[in-house]
């Protein structure tokens, strides 16, 4: 018998959403395997306490946290889990991250294949596996994404202070911000990197998507203890609908408006301080950012491959 926790964030997604999230204990006492786990279930009450719980759940020894919400709820967990922001795990954790996921973009879980149907997401639970995947540190932060800069961070900032949640609100401030925002020049170094760059968002990528299936960097993955680093060109709207169609399809990387590189660790330079995002939160940052790789640091739960 093994021990699971199920921290649950009532605020984040739709109100559809919330609701359901009221009904969830019964759902997973109905449809978990309960000879093989034994089940914790508990709700977040502010801002930070997922984190708080999910420390003290991996300091019992339980096998596995599962966040239940979206991107920051699981960011807020697996910040938790492993051994203190800005430190390399230099070993495995026995605690487990889970995800169900019930937010907005949910990038994190789909990358790893994980159903956006809560019954699915906890049936899948039961045929799972722990494996060991790399996080990113930025100035510190954490994030199991994607961190960037530019007019996404922006986005993710007016998104952060709306009322409604929801692709379509991700949508109506693309639209209403996208011909007024004024790229910035960057400068990237390290790992044998030296670029200055005029972009329009730059996305530091750890796995491979912002979320709802929007594909930034198709190549991405959280196994090889690197970043893909999607550049933007400055005149990205000129090819604006090619782009937004290649974000879905998964192959915005062959765009002559995307540049790529890979790296482990980096440094980026802006001309000024400016809306940075970790996982589709919006963050305070300093102008410099260091941003690096931690390589299997922290363990997933992932359907099991027969």
């Amino acid at each position: 018998m093994k021990n699971i926790a199920f921290i649950i964030n009532p605020v984040s997604g739709s109100k559809e959403t919330q609701s359901a999230k009221r009904k969830l204990p019964k759902l997973i006492m109905q449809t978990l395997d309960s000879e093989q786990w034994m089940p914790n279930i508990a709700f977040t009450e502010y801002a930070g306490h997922a984190t708080e719980m999910a420390h003290q759940y991996a300091r019992m020894g339980f096998d596995a946290v599962v966040a239940v919400g979206g991107d920051g709820t699981v960011n807020e967990v697996a910040r938790g889990l492993v051994k203190g922001e800005g430190r390399k795990v230099t070993g495995e954790r026995r605690t487990a991250l889970g995800i169900i996921p019930m937010g907005s973009g949910n990038g994190f879980a789909r990358h790893l294949g994980i159903s956006i149907r809560p019954q699915k997401a906890i049936e899948m639970i039961n045929h799972s596996e722990p494996i060991s995947v790399d996080y990113g540190l930025a100035n510190g932060k954490l994030f199991v994404s994607t961190c960037g800069t530019g007019f996404d961070a922006l986005i993710a900032d007016h998104f952060a202070g709306s009322n409604k949640r929801g692709f379509s609100t991700y949508l109506q401030n693309i639209i209403r911000d996208a011909f007024t925002y004024q790229p910035q020049n960057y400068h990237i170094v390290g790992d044998g990197l030296d670029v200055t760059h005029k972009a329009f968002l730059i996305t530091f990528a750890n796995a491979n998507q912002w979320g709802y299936e929007a594909l930034i960097a198709p190549k991405a993955s959280i196994q090889d203890g690197k970043m893909d680093i999607m550049l933007m060109s400055s005149h990205a709207l000129l090819g604006s609908a090619s782009l937004a169609l290649r974000l879905f399809a998964g192959s915005i990387d062959d765009s002559h408006f995307m540049d790529t590189l890979r790296a482990k660790e980096v440094t980026l330079f802006r001309e000024e301080a400016a809306p940075f995002h970790l996982d589709g939160d919006p963050v305070e940052m300093d102008k410099d950012i260091h941003i690096q790789i931690v390589a299997d640091g922290l363990r997933v739960l992932a359907e099991k491959r027969f």
